[in-house]
């Protein structure tokens, strides 16, 4: 018994005392709680599987998408509404994983300076949010936003979206060869307001 309790005592002394040792085996746990946490994923198919409706960004969408990250709203608006009531009684429906399958990456974030922004599509009219992003204060007064007058007078960059479609396509969005030949075409004359605003008209709209 003492034998055993001793080598039971140096096994542990020897692993708390050895840093190589120490991090090999953390490596080692990590690594395996990882495969057997995120390999099934891959594998199910409400991971994987767009949800019923749900279809890939327009050009004009995805530029806007491109320009919500640009701005970094991403920084104050989540995009992911949790399974509680006091959310899903403000947002909508809760956040599921199909409804994202397109987004390359997504924008579910975590911090909330402003209100989550997943179900906001069809919520206001453009013209609200034309006006809103020109000055929040104009709409909501207390509102610590700040506003995007400028890209109103931005025209979108419409060169690299044909080659952007076609990496989406090769992820998985079914863009067909006439959306990607045609995207060019389709923001032309557009400002990055009027493609930030269809983005954000988009949102949330294949769970509705």
């Amino acid at each position: 018994m003492a034998n055993a309790e001793k080598t039971t005592g140096f096994s542990h002394e020897r692993i708390e005392t050895s840093n190589f040792l120490m991090i090999v085996l953390i490596v080692l746990v990590i690594a395996v709680g990882g495969l057997v946490e995120i390999v099934p994923l891959f594998f199910q198919k409400s991971t994987t599987q767009p949800v019923e409706g749900l279809k890939p960004y327009t050009a004009l969408q995805l530029a806007g998408r491109d320009v919500y990250v640009k701005e970094g709203c991403y920084n104050c608006h989540s995009q992911m509404i949790r399974p509680f009531q006091a959310e899903t009684l403000r947002y909508g429906h809760y956040s599921v994983a199909g409804e994202f399958v397109y987004d390359r990456p997504f924008q579910w974030g975590s911090k909330r300076t402003g209100p989550d922004l997943a179900r906001v599509g069809g919520r206001y009219s453009d013209e609200w949010h034309r006006i809103h992003l020109n000055n929040p204060r104009d709409l909501v007064p207390e509102s610590n936003m700040p506003a995007y007058s400028w890209l109103d007078k931005k025209p979108v960059k419409a060169d690299g979206l044909p080659r952007r479609m076609e990496v989406l396509r090769s992820l998985g969005a079914p863009y067909s060869d006439d959306e990607i030949k045609g995207s060019v075409e389709a923001v032309q004359g557009k400002t990055e307001l009027d493609a930030l605003v269809a983005y954000l008209q988009v949102l949330g709209t294949a769970m509705k």
